[in-house]
């Protein structure tokens, strides 16, 4: 099981770490939402939940919660302009399918 970030998305998650000093890595979660089941958030956590999983890629701590990584696992977190639009972009290897606006993923 494992997380990762590209060069850019590390650099843009530590500008946010390095802003919140109380912060310990970045967290990925996911809710139902969307026409299509799944979406992702994100937060920077001040303290680990007891069923998180941590990986470290590029000097960052990558949180989960256990039932989070059972629809994430082996997802690479991009970070990408779009037009005037900056966003974070996951590729998700269990992802099966997107809703047209991109709001929402599903999975089998």
């Amino acid at each position: 099981m494992s997380l990762h970030l590209t060069d850019t998305a590390a650099k843009r998650i530590q500008t946010f770490i390095d802003k919140d000093e109380q912060a310990i890595g970045f967290k990925i979660n996911i809710k139902k939402t969307g026409c299509s089941g799944w979406g992702y958030e994100v937060e920077l956590p001040h303290k680990l939940e007891a069923n998180d999983v941590v990986y470290e890629d590029h000097g960052i701590k990558l949180i989960a919660s256990q039932e989070t990584l059972k629809v994430i696992d082996g997802t690479t977190i991009d970070y990408q302009q779009q037009g005037i639009n900056h966003i974070f972009v996951y590729n998700n290897p269990k992802a099966t399918g997107e809703c047209g606006c991109g709001e929402s993923f599903t999975t089998n």
